[in-house]
């Protein structure tokens, strides 16, 4: 029974499109990019679900990962039970739906089978029990690059780490741009790493369409309902809903925010009150790294940097952080470090074109990905990187009881089995 066909949302006018007829798919080009030994081909491992069976009975469901979609979204780790691969699962009640949370429904999995990537999250294993929409993804065993700064990493992460997601996060976003298309939500929480150490760019409900009527828009005008939770890694075009509209280099300015994010373990922006936030970012206010002081963008490149390019390692305490700069924000409110991080050049460059105000003045996606802040990503095995992540471990199958075994076709509202849902490993928004 597809999600389509479903009963459930008879009420809702929905149109059934056979959306890999009407797009060519061209993630061939994609799948094999480049010679390195990072690049990886096709699934690797236990990313790959696309052998696993549509039936609920096949699945044990163990710990409760988070909550997501309103809350009306439920995500379990799962076995399957034939093969006994860990899977994630995302159940949701569509009788607790509204009509438009139904169509954001149908238009993710629409998107899931249109999108072929390595590095995007797809789900591409999609069926209904009874009045619930299950959604089979891949267990992200290291979770978020969000949880893994908050767990493991409070002060950033080693410049190699950052290289080695930010390298996979560009590969997504070059993708999805080629294919006429604009993310919306770049952050930490939506940078999933897999246990066989894929990089995947997850949040896919945000995405946006850049064609019209077979055309691709040079800039479109819809603001993300979502966009209270995003707003500090928003662009300034996108905030600012004016004529100009916003494209594809909105989410490069959001990669620089996330940048800055992973340098420091916090967000830029996040403690400002969204006015004076929207505010800041409008009057071209941006961050920087904290070796070095926060001049404005355009004397950044005159300035002095670490000669040495060290990378700024794992295990060091002190804070590193990234400053928001504003000329009235008091000395005392600004984060303080006793003997910051020296951050390479070409993290400080790779930051400064991201964050320029003009987002004609940004690079492609494409254009970032020969950046040499990434030349070290080549130099380094897959395997070197996860001994990057050290003492970071991947999730396992819990001891304790499962949740269900195997579950019961049920309509009643899911409830939850975690004591604090909102320390979920992952982002399901």
């Amino acid at each position: 029974m597809s999600f389509l066909d479903c009963s459930c949302i008879s009420h809702a006018q929905v149109q059934p499109l056979d959306i890999e007829e009407r797009y060519e798919d061209t993630s061939h080009q994609f799948l094999s990019c480049d010679g390195s030994e990072f690049t990886l081909q096709g699934p690797a491992g236990g990313d790959d679900i696309t052998g696993l069976s549509p039936v609920p009975a096949h699945y044990q469901l163990l710990s409760e990962l988070g909550r997501g979609f309103n809350n009306l979204s439920q995500v379990n780790m799962a076995r399957h039970i034939p093969s006994g691969q860990l899977v994630a699962v995302k159940q949701t009640n569509l009788d607790e739906c509204t009509e438009e949370e139904l169509l954001q429904l149908m238009n993710e999995v629409l998107l899931s089978r249109l999108f072929r990537h390595p590095n995007l999250l797809t789900s591409r294993l999609v069926f209904s029990s009874c009045c619930q929409l299950w959604v089979l993804t891949p267990l992200m065993a290291y979770g978020s690059a969000d949880t893994l700064l908050r767990t493991y990493f409070p002060d950033g992460m080693s410049e190699s780490l950052i290289a080695y997601l930010l390298y996979g996060v560009l590969k997504a976003l070059e993708y999805l741009h080629q294919m006429g298309y604009v993310h919306r939500g770049v952050k930490a929480s939506h940078i999933l790493l897999s246990g066989e150490g894929r990089v995947y760019l997850s949040g896919l409900h945000s995405v946006y369409s850049m064609m019209r009527e077979g055309k691709r828009m040079r800039a479109v005008f819809d603001m993300p309902h979502h966009s209270p939770a995003l707003l500090p890694w928003l662009s300034p075009e996108l905030l600012r809903q004016d004529l100009h509209g916003y494209g594809v280099k909105s989410d490069i300015y959001s990669l620089g925010i996330v940048a800055c994010e992973l340098v420091s373990g916090r967000v830029p922006f996040q403690d400002m009150p969204p006015t004076q936030m929207l505010l800041q970012k409008l009057r071209g206010s941006h961050c920087c790294l904290l070796d070095v002081a926060p001049f404005p963008l355009g004397e950044l490149g005159g300035l002095k940097v670490s000669r040495s390019g060290v990378d700024s390692g794992i295990g060091e305490s002190v804070a590193t952080g990234s400053l928001t700069h504003s000329a009235t924000a008091p000395p005392t409110d600004r984060p303080q470090s006793p003997g910051p991080k020296n951050h390479s050049a070409t993290l400080h460059n790779l930051v400064q074109l991201c964050l320029q105000q003009q987002p004609e003045r940004r690079p492609s996606a494409s254009s970032l990905l020969t950046h040499a802040f990434f030349k070290q990503v080549k130099r380094h095995t897959r395997d070197s990187f996860l001994s990057l992540m050290y003492p970071a471990v991947p999730l396992t199958s819990p001891e304790d009881p499962p949740v269900s075994c195997p579950p019961t076709p049920s309509c009643h509202p899911l409830t939850s089995t975690s004591a604090d849902p909102s320390e979920g490993v992952w982002d399901f928004s």
